[in-house]
């Protein structure tokens, strides 16, 4: 036969006694029934608990109380304290600055004198009218004279009492050279230097003061009653409803802490923010070990609120829509379950009522959730 038609048929023979021989030597398997896998979800366990609502906000520092350094008397400065730069400090009563008092203290010496004359002449005018009343009552003087020694009298009294006032005035003014500090506290600016005239009523600088600080906080409207204040609350808050605040600020790598109070509200809302913004002041005590607060810091702060019993905390991804959750029973099924909520925070909500102590939560974010769906629950 032609080699070209005997190889393929002998390879065509050997293939098909081989796939007979596979066939007949095939090995038996047994086949079982899959059951459907349950998907594994994260769980949490409610537990009822209590804790503080707190608000968090954050403000700049600024001092409680500023005003201007304005001299009451005009003159030209010969004397400035060393402290009377800005960024100086001084106490409370520190000479700040003096003006040349030598015509302030003419001026006293002219009242005091002023002051004598007219203490002569009431003195006078005094006794002759005690003599003339003396003559009256013998008819040795006429009425006449009586009422003009009367009148002599009170004018006399009235340009004594017009002397004591102006001797007074004079004193003032004289003090008024000196310029002292009203608070402990610390220089803004100064525009004042030694030989400058300054007249009364000119600012010559700002100072403020350093033993409370406050900072403004902005609040919304509706977290108000997580403080237990009214929306109608303005102005000084009661001394016995004042919310905690604690001022956190870092300095470097450590962060320091300050407590406070929230003292009062302001009057307005905000009508670019709709905000209210609550003042809270700190006490600056240089023995604490947290450093002094400078003005016009940044720091954030929290104030604690009312004390919410019987709440349970939650992550917000155990949040599903229409405020439900879903909880895995005994029997490892989904079940959704409606819920109040009190608060929904950034990262987490707090549950009032729906849940109870013990069950446990899915927090897993699922896609497809059927109620009475098979889990497998991992305990987060």
């Amino acid at each position: 036969m032609n080699k070209k038609v005997l190889y393929p048929l002998l390879l065509l023979a050997a293939g098909l006694g081989l796939a007979v021989m596979v066939g007949s030597n095939k090995v038996e398997v047994d086949s079982q029934a899959t059951g459907r896998l349950a998907p594994t979800v994260r769980v949490m366990q409610a537990r009822v608990h209590e804790e503080y609502l707190t608000i968090g906000s954050q403000g700049t520092v600024q001092p409680r109380s500023q005003s201007e350094l304005i001299p009451e008397v005009s003159g030209r400065v010969n004397w400035m304290s060393q402290s009377l730069v800005s960024g100086g400090a001084f106490r409370e009563g520190d000479i700040l600055l003096r003006i040349d008092d030598a015509d302030y203290q003419t001026l006293v010496q002219r009242s005091e004198a002023a002051l004598q004359r007219s203490e002569v002449e009431y003195d006078h005018a005094a006794e002759e009218l005690e003599r003339l009343a003396s003559l009256h009552k013998r008819q040795l003087a006429s009425q006449q004279q009586l009422d003009n020694a009367r009148r002599a009298a009170r004018v006399a009294q009235a340009n004594l009492l017009e002397a004591r006032a102006s001797l007074e005035q004079a004193r003032r003014d004289l003090a008024r050279t000196e310029l002292r500090a009203p608070f402990d506290g610390l220089v803004r600016n100064e525009h004042v230097d030694i030989g400058q005239f300054v007249t009364r009523g000119q600012s010559i600088g700002a100072i403020y003061a350093t033993d409370y600080v406050e900072v403004r906080l902005p609040i919304s409207a509706d977290q108000l009653r997580y403080l237990g204040l009214p929306i109608s609350t303005r102005g000084q808050i009661p001394e016995a409803q004042r919310p905690p605040v604690t001022i956190s600020t870092d300095f470097g790598d450590a962060r320091f802490i300050w407590e406070g109070e929230l003292m009062r509200l302001e009057a307005e809302i905000d009508e670019r923010s709709r905000m209210i913004y609550g003042v809270t002041r700190l006490r600056q005590d240089e023995s604490d070990q947290a450093p002094i607060l400078p003005v016009g810091m940044f720091v954030q702060a929290e104030i604690r609120g009312q004390r919410a019993r019987g709440v349970i905390r939650l992550p917000r991804s155990a949040m599903r829509d229409n405020n439900q959750v879903l909880v895995v029973d005994d029997e490892q099924r989904l079940r959704f379950r409606q819920v109040s909520l009190l608060r929904l925070e950034h990262d987490d909500i707090l549950v009032r009522e729906g849940l109870s102590d013990g069950e446990w939560v899915c927090i897993s974010p699922l896609q497809t959730v059927v109620d009475g769906m098979h889990v497998t629950p991992v305990q987060e």
